[in-house]
């Protein structure tokens, strides 16, 4: 079996650190494994307990001052020596007696990555507060991702050394394994996940569930629109879309059946044609992201169709048809406004006129930039 690198990050570890250490070590009976240590400018005896391991081969590496979870990692992949590198946290939580396991699995699995998932099975004493929002983001970033994965955050995996070129940049803080298993997802390196146990940590957790939950989200969102924001930024336009769509339901129905549009209907009317641009922002925002991603990135995305000749055309005629639409419905009122100086057509025929020449206007452009973009590139 090849040379494994075990990195421990340790941050006033004191209460855990020792028994973490000696539990690792044992497993060079099964493992041919280097044990590295990196205090993260502990301020307790955290580094001092270490030392005390240098004659059984354990490395410590310092840190003046706290710098982060991530970089404390970053660190310790910069001086390892293994070509697998593995990790844990230093609080005891997560058990070095599978280590052997998931590096079997990597080998046999031929995995660029194997996640110890805390939600595969196994027992797990994480408190439940916790455990909904770790599985709310293993479900978006399955969602995200279009693969299935338990554990986004898990803090005990195994991985090739060769493929940290294909994972960084990555944070120096807690959010660091979200946005490994982000990265990994998107550069589609194989990812295994093995069952484990989870235990409560020694000592005082350093914990903010809400503070780090919005950084663990923030990283993904912000990994997923390096590589597809069309899927990101379309579903939010998609929803803004349906609830115009269900906000205009009640007003068109009247309208259907009277021949009239209430003036009470006017703030929900404005309201829709807000929510309608807005959708339609959203998604060519996404869609030209997205091109401009496949293109930097040298793949094809999943809505490669949208960027196809005939469907910019297509895109681009329906674009002007709108406008044409929204010019013709607003005609009279200009023309009665010449010849007046005063408009009296009901208000809705401007709402009308203005949500389809902007949604019109919104396609063409939308297609015109991607026609560009696509001449541009190919030569």
């Amino acid at each position: 079996m090849s040379k494994i690198s075990v990195i421990i990050p340790a941050y006033n570890e004191e209460e855990g650190i020792r028994e973490i250490v000696d539990r690792v070590l044992k497993q060079t009976e099964n493992l041919p494994l280097e044990l590295i240590v990196v205090n993260d400018g502990s301020t307790d005896a955290t580094a001092e307990i270490v030392s005390k391991y240098k004659e059984q081969g354990v490395k410590l590496i310092n840190h003046e001052t706290n710098l982060g979870y991530g970089a404390a990692l970053k660190k310790g992949f910069k001086s390892a020596n293994g070509d697998l590198i593995a990790f844990l946290d230093a609080d005891g939580t997560y058990p070095p007696e599978y280590l052997p396991h998931l590096c079997q699995t990597l080998i046999k699995e031929n995995a660029d990555i194997v996640l110890g998932s805390r939600f595969a099975g196994e027992r797990t004493g994480m408190p439940r507060h916790r455990r909904f929002g770790n599985k709310i983001l293993a479900l978006f970033l399955s969602w995200i991702g279009n693969r299935k994965i338990t554990d986004t955050a898990s803090g005990m995996r195994v991985l090739k050394k060769s493929i940290l070129p294909k994972l960084y940049p990555l944070p120096d803080g807690l959010e660091f394994t979200p946005a490994m298993s982000t990265r990994a997802i998107h550069e589609d390196l194989k990812i295994v996940e093995v069952p484990i146990p989870y235990s409560e940590r020694m000592g005082r957790s350093k914990l903010s569930a809400v503070k780090q939950g919005y950084g663990f989200f923030r990283s993904i969102t912000d990994i997923t629109t390096m590589y597809n924001p069309l899927k990101f930024f379309g579903v939010f336009g998609l929803i803004c879309l349906l609830v115009a769509f269900f906000l205009s339901i009640d007003p068109m129905l009247y309208y259907f059946n009277n021949r009239v549009v209430l003036e009470t209907s006017i703030y929900r009317l404005l309201i829709v044609v807000i929510l309608v641009l807005t959708g339609f922002n959203l998604i060519s925002f996404g869609a030209l992201s997205n091109y401009a991603v496949s293109s930097i990135h040298g793949i094809k995305t999943s809505y490669q169709i949208i960027y196809k000749k005939r469907f910019i055309a297509f895109a681009q005629i329906v674009g002007i048809i709108l406008m044409f639409s929204g010019i013709l419905s607003n005609l009279p009122l200009v023309v009665q406004y010449l010849k007046t100086s005063h408009i009296f057509y009901h208000w809705s025929y401007i709402v009308l006129g203005m949500l389809l020449f902007l949604s019109g206007l919104q396609i063409f452009i939308l297609a015109s930039l991607v026609a560009i973009i696509e001449a541009v590139t190919k030569k």
